[in-house]
C-alpha cells in the first residue's frame, strides 16, 4: 500500500455526503490501520479566541476554527507551518506538521509561520479509504503548503482542480448543483 500522507483528497463530483461535498482534505496519516486527515476548506464563524482561548496567542487576531471533519468534532487538531520542521509532533508536508496534543505554553510549540485550528477530523478504518478511491469518490492530488493555509478556503476546491489543468480544470467549473445548469 502506498501511503497518501501529505497528499490532498479532493471530493469528486459524485461524492454527495454533506460532510465531504466539494471538500479538500489533507491526509495526515495513512497506513494499514486506516487513514486520517483534515478538511481544509470549511471555515466556521467561530473564532479560535472564543473556542480555544489558549491557542489564540498562536493564531493571532480573529482567526477562525475550521471543521476538520465529522470524527470527534469537539476535539482540537492543529496544523502549523514550522520554521524548524523537527519541532512538529508529526510532519505531514514539507514544513507542515501537527502540534503536540498537549502543550503547556504557546512558547513550547517553537517558531511557526502560521497555525490553523480544526474541530474534529476525517477518519477511515483499514481499507475504507482505498474502497472510496476505487469508487471514484476522491481524486488524489499533490498538496502545497499554501493549500493548508489558504486565505480563501471557499475557493480551494476549484483552485486545486484548475491548477491540475485538462479535464480537472473543466471539472472546477461545475456548478454547485448541476441540475440547475
Amino acid at each position: 500500500m502506498r501511503s497518501l500522507r501529505g497528499q490532498l483528497l479532493v471530493a469528486g463530483p459524485e461524492l454527495d455526503d454533506p460532510n465531504f461535498r466539494r471538500t479538500v482534505l489533507l491526509v495526515g496519516e495513512h497506513g494499514e490501520d486506516g487513514a486520517m486527515g483534515v478538511v481544509l476548506n470549511r471555515r466556521t464563524s467561530v473564532t479560535v479566541a472564543d473556542a480555544v482561548p489558549p491557542l489564540a496567542e498562536l493564531v493571532g487576531g480573529e482567526a477562525h476554527v475550521y471543521v476538520g471533519g465529522p470524527v470527534q468534532p469537539r476535539s482540537v487538531v492543529v496544523l502549523a507551518d514550522y520554521l524548524d520542521p523537527e519541532a512538529a509532533d508529526a510532519l505531514v508536508l514539507e514544513t507542515v506538521g501537527f502540534l503536540p496534543s498537549h502543550i503547556e505554553d504557546a512558547a513550547d510549540v517553537g517558531a511557526v509561520r502560521t497555525v490553523r485550528v480544526f474541530a474534529g477530523y476525517a477518519g477511515w478504518s483499514p481499507g475504507q479509504l482505498e474502497g472510496e478511491l476505487e469508487e471514484g469518490a476522491w481524486l488524489v492530488l499533490p498538496a502545497q503548503v499554501s493549500d493548508v493555509f489558504c486565505d480563501e478556503p471557499e475557493r480551494l476546491w476549484a483552485r486545486v482542480l484548475r491548477r491540475e489543468g485538462g479535464a480537472l480544470a473543466v471539472l472546477s467549473l461545475l456548478p454547485d448543483d448541476p441540475r440547475v445548469n
